[in-house]
């Protein structure tokens, strides 16, 4: 996997992100939280370190279960987050 320096910051982050928004029930239907913690482990095996995530997703549920696939591999990761997002 390649890897960038993230803007003008000193972290490092991989090519490719993984953007994990459909991993939480909501507008993309029905999900799976034992097959996204699959995915997201997957992901950081292949060498991918950038996570991107928002507490909207799911009214939060993404930001907690991420924090579960994270467990013990939270050094694996960069997460990039947002917030303040109100839907309509």
């Amino acid at each position: 996997m390649k890897a960038r320096k993230l803007g003008n910051s000193d972290l490092v982050v991989s090519s490719i992100g993984l953007g994990i928004m459909g991993m939480s029930p909501g507008m993309y239907g029905e999900t799976n939280d034992e097959q996204s913690i699959k995915t997201i482990h997957r992901a950081l095996e292949l060498g991918v370190t950038l996570i991107d995530t928002a507490d909207v997703y799911g009214n939060g549920h993404n930001e907690e279960f991420l924090g579960k696939a994270l467990k013990g591999r939270r050094d694996q990761a960069i997460i990039a987050t947002k917030f303040s997002y109100t839907p309509n």
